[in-house]
């Protein structure tokens, strides 16, 4: 595993880090098990619990957590509510728990959040169990025929923005400097994996600022399903999602304020209703925290 050496340099002899792995991964996990994510980060799937997923009335039933991906998809159903009268029920699924039960593996055998089952679907036949946060955003475009463009080439722009932003905005965003940054363990020096996955955040979002700055919104004039997948992950950057427990902010440690595209295209989207309102979807506990809020007749 890790050890440090001596080696000879031309003024005598001085110690130096060098990383080495042990035989087996499961040597360095067990090393490391403090960590934030520790219980999640089993290498097998499956189910941990018996324990069936609670089901309401509504089409559409959602199982989800307001992180980045989880806010895609309730941003993408607030705006089908508005737009369509698209009925569906929220259910908060906690990190470490439930999302390792039976019933929602049978939906997600990944056990990531968000999921979604359509107890409706267009044909007639047997609930479709949907998981992935792009495929869910895609499937329900398609059906409502609703921020997706219809040509085949606006069609093809904004499938390369959203497969943009599964395969590099929000694992290199989240899953690298995010993760580095916030949550790793405080014992570990991570010098390296946050300036890697730190100026790999931000050269993307230099793709966006230089994309937006003749667009109004990722794929032209038109709203779409591209600025629903996009938005959380800047928005959690520029808001301070991930500050180090030392009071640094991920806005001022990557530099938000030289993006003037990005913001101006970010405080449009954000004002948006559907979008306000999506963000909260699956917070503090409950599915729709704003309608307990509400006051009853």
């Amino acid at each position: 595993m890790s050890a440090a050496k001596r080696l000879k340099t031309g003024d005598g002899e001085a110690e130096e880090f060098v990383w080495t792995p042990p035989a087996k991964v499961d040597e360095l996990y067990a090393a490391l098990a403090g960590n934030n994510f520790a219980s999640t980060n089993a290498p097998t799937a499956g189910a941990r619990t018996e324990e069936a997923l609670p089901v309401g009335d509504a089409p559409l039933q959602l199982y989800s957590l307001a992180t980045p991906n989880g806010r895609k998809v309730g941003i993408m159903l607030e705006e089908l509510a508005e737009a369509k009268a698209v009925e569906y029920d929220a259910h908060y699924i906690k990190i470490n728990g439930p999302q390792f039960s039976s019933g929602f593996v049978e939906v997600n055998p990944n056990s990531k959040i968000p999921a979604l089952v359509d107890r409706a679907p267009e044909d007639g036949g047997a609930p479709i169990n949907l998981f992935e946060s792009g495929s869910i955003v895609v499937y329900l475009a398609d059906k409502y025929k609703a921020l997706i463009p219809s040509d085949a080439r606006g069609r093809a722009e904004c499938m390369n923005w959203v497969m943009w932003q599964m395969g590099g905005q929000g694992p290199i965003t989240g899953g690298g400097f995010g993760h580095f940054f916030r949550y790793a363990p405080p014992s570990l020096n991570r010098d390296y994996p946050v300036a890697r996955f730190g100026m790999e955040t931000k050269r993307l979002c230099s793709v966006l600022e230089n994309r937006l700055a003749d667009r109004k919104f990722l794929c032209g004039e038109d709203y779409t399903i591209a600025d629903v997948m996009c938005f959380p992950w800047y928005q959690g950057l520029r808001t301070d999602a991930y500050k180090h427990a030392s009071g640094v902010g991920s806005s001022t440690f990557l530099s938000t304020d030289e993006y003037p595209n990005i913001n101006r295209w970010a405080d449009e989207v954000a004002a948006r209703p559907g979008v306000q309102r999506g963000m909260k979807v699956c917070s503090d506990g409950k599915g729709k925290p704003w309608l307990e809020a509400e006051p009853k007749e």
